[in-house]
């Protein structure tokens, strides 16, 4: 579920902009993506994917000679992976292909219970490359900080919402339970005031500190004073970020942090998809 995609299906169909939706509606053995994985086309230019490589090129150009009319149009085209398409993946993927009308847009899935929450609190550099990174995500960002001239200019992306509030802190109560936090301020003192509230309310998902091992350390001595046991501190993840990348900068740090939580959100995603078809079963 790709809601930027989805959103600009929407736009493309108000303005009435032809354009024919690619989805993948099965597979077999190894394939690049998975089934419900869409694409929109149009004669001009494209937009998601359905697994790239000569897959994608052959199946675009199915799409546009259904818009001008002057080829098959059909419902259902299956492709082998194999030497026939240049591709070595060696399974087979079928392909749905439809107008961009009411009733595609109907049968795209949008459920809002699905998405994770992730509360960003920090509108400083780090900050600004994560919710740019975050907002390409199928994820809530609730983007957090008591500066509003610190915000972008630009507005964000329909998944992230700012909020410019004092205390910040007190958002942390506004997170539903299984959320991530990441904290980034500007101050050492609101990142420690921040991260108490966080592991107080014990039913987060994660907890990632921008920081050195130093930073943690002296973090972890300030919240025992506070009566803050080890098992709670130890669920603080500071530094974030993967392994082996050296680079500081705030697009190096984003990308690290994205990898390390992209696994959790799509955990989380599954697990609430799994829950709501069982209610709805």
């Amino acid at each position: 579920m790709n809601r930027a995609l989805r959103r600009l299906a929407f736009e493309r169909h108000a303005r009435g902009q032809p354009t024919i939706v690619l989805e993948v509606v099965d597979t077999r053995g190894s394939t690049p993506r998975e089934p419900g994985a869409r694409m929109l086309v149009w004669r001009e230019g494209t937009a998601g994917t359905i697994g790239g490589g000569n897959l994608e090129w052959q199946a675009i150009a199915v799409a546009r000679a259904m818009l001008a009319d002057e080829g098959p149009r059909p419902d259902d085209q299956t492709f082998s992976l194999g030497a026939s398409l240049g591709q070595c993946c060696g399974g087979a993927v079928t392909l749905r292909y439809r107008l961009l009308d009411a009733a595609s847009l109907a049968a795209w899935p949008d459920d809002d219970r699905l998405l994770p929450t992730i509360q960003l609190y920090g509108a400083g550099h780090v900050g600004r490359a994560l919710v740019h990174v975050l907002g390409t995500l199928d994820v809530r960002v609730q983007w957090i900080d008591e500066r509003e001239s610190e915000f972008p200019r630009e507005p964000s992306v329909a998944t992230v919402e700012r909020v410019c509030v004092e205390p910040v802190e007190a958002e942390v109560a506004a997170a539903p339970p299984g959320s991530l936090f990441l904290v980034a301020t500007h101050e050492h003192d609101l990142d420690l005031r921040i991260v108490e509230a966080i592991l107080r309310r014990d039913d987060f998902a994660f907890l990632g500190l921008i920081g050195s091992a130093t930073k943690r350390r002296r973090f972890a001595q300030l919240l025992q004073r506070r009566g803050m046991d080890d098992a709670s501190i130890a669920r603080i993840t500071c530094p974030i970020g993967i392994d082996g990348i050296r680079g500081k900068e705030p697009a190096h740090i984003a990308i690290g942090v994205a990898a390390q939580i992209v696994p959790l959100v799509e955990s989380i995603t599954a697990s609430a998809s799994e829950l709501s078809a069982t209610r709805d079963a």
